[in-house]
């Protein structure tokens, strides 16, 4: 009994970590899929508006939420302070991306919980490396 409940619980803290992506624009969001298989990720929903985005976060209960910005439905930052406020996806990591990147943007980013923001365009491999971190529960 011992044997079966030790690989069982070896079995679940070697899982993939599963992502959710969320991002109106198809491109942005199958290259954030790579990004997320090339981080040794599973992609557990892929969305195109906030809606869509914090209803597959409290489905899936992913470890991370890679939410753009600028979506229809909920913004990113919606999407994030939801995931904040409510104690049973207070935990899921997010990060944000967006083509605003000012300092003042950044902020506004972190004060709604996020964990992590990366502007656009950004490079596959420092997004790679970003959810690396992030899902090793490592600060980005």
């Amino acid at each position: 009994m011992d044997d079966v409940l030790h690989a069982l619980v070896g079995a679940s803290s070697s899982a993939p970590p599963r992502v959710v992506v969320a991002d109106d624009e198809d491109d942005i969001r199958a290259l954030v899929c790579l990004a997320v298989k090339r981080a040794g990720g599973v992609v557990v929903s892929a969305v195109a508006d906030g809606a869509a985005a914090l209803a597959a976060a409290r489905t899936e209960l992913p470890d991370l939420a890679v939410l753009d910005v600028s979506m229809p439905g909920a913004t990113g930052l919606e999407v994030c302070t939801a995931l904040r406020d409510d104690p049973v996806t207070a935990g899921v990591r997010v990060l944000l991306l967006s083509a605003n990147a000012s300092l003042d943007d950044v902020g506004r980013g972190l004060a709604a919980g996020a964990d992590a923001y990366l502007a656009k365009p950004f490079q596959v491999s420092g997004l790679v490396q970003q959810i690396r971190a992030l899902t090793a529960g490592q600060p980005a």
